[in-house]
C-alpha cells in the first residue's frame, strides 16, 4: 500500500506560478518515493490566498481534511506568505514596523494552534509520521520590515514543536534570486522555485519513515 502524504496550505501548495504539476508538492512526492523506497499517493489541499487563520479553521472544522492528516503518514504545511502580503499591501507609512509586528503575532498564534490540532489528531496513532513546514522567503525585498517579519516567522517556525516535525528554511535559496526563482507575478516560485523547496525538504530526511 502506498504511504499517504497530505499537502496543506496555500497557493505554494497549490503549485500556482509554474506549470501543471510543476509544484514542490508532486517534486517532494517524487523525491520521497526515490528515498524512502515505496509508492506515496498524496492529496493536495493547497488553496490559493489562503491565510495562516483560514487554515488553522479548516484544520479544526473541516471533516475531510481532518480525516486526511489523520491518516498522512507525511505532512507538509505552507502558511504565512499571505499573512505577510496583507500585511504589506496594508502597511501605514508610519509605525510600518508595529504593524507587521501585529501580524505577525497573530500568525504565529494561527501556526502553532496548527501544529496542536495536527498533534490532537494524531494522538493514540501508532503510525509513524513526519510533519514539514515550509519557510518564508521574501517577496518584498525591498522592504526591510518585510525581510525581519520572514526571518522572525521562520525563527518560530522553526521551533520544535514535536518528533517528526522540521521546517525547511528556504529564505536564503530565494534571497537576491527573486528573478530566477519567482514567476511573472514577482510573488510566487515558477517550476525552479518549487524544485528548490522540494529539495529543502528532502534534505530534512524522513526519519521514522525511512
Amino acid at each position: 500500500m502506498a504511504i499517504p502524504y497530505t499537502a496543506v496550505g496555500d497557493s505554494l501548495t497549490v503549485g500556482f506560478g509554474a506549470m501543471p504539476g510543476n509544484g514542490f508538492v508532486p517534486a517532494y512526492r517524487s523525491l520521497a518515493q526515490r528515498r524512502i523506497g515505496e509508492q506515496v499517493a498524496y492529496e493536495n489541499w493547497g488553496v490559493n490566498g489562503l491565510t495562516s487563520s483560514e487554515l488553522y479553521d479548516n484544520v479544526r472544522h473541516h471533516p475531510r481534511l481532518r480525516a486526511s492528516l489523520r491518516d498522512a503518514q507525511i505532512i507538509t504545511i505552507s502558511i504565512g506568505g499571505n499573512d505577510l502580503i496583507r500585511a504589506a499591501k496594508s502597511a501605514p507609512s508610519q509605525n510600518m514596523s508595529q504593524h507587521f509586528n501585529k501580524a505577525l503575532t497573530q500568525c504565529q498564534s494561527n501556526f502553532s494552534g496548527i501544529m496542536q490540532t495536527i498533534s490532537q489528531l494524531k494522538s493514540g496513532s501508532r503510525t509513524p509520521y513526519i510533519v514539514r513546514a515550509v519557510g518564508l522567503y521574501n517577496p518584498y525585498p525591498q522592504v526591510a520590515a518585510a525581510t525581519q517579519w520572514v526571518q522572525q516567522f521562520n525563527g518560530y517556525m522553526g521551533g520544535h514543536w514535536g518528533s517528526g516535525y522540521a521546517a525547511a528554511n528556504i529564505f536564503s535559496s530565494f534571497y537576491g534570486r527573486e528573478r530566477e526563482l519567482l514567476s511573472f507575478d514577482h510573488l510566487h516560485p515558477n517550476g525552479k522555485g518549487y524544485k528548490v523547496i522540494a529539495e529543502h525538504l528532502n534534505r530534512l530526511g524522513y526519519y521514522p519513515l525511512a
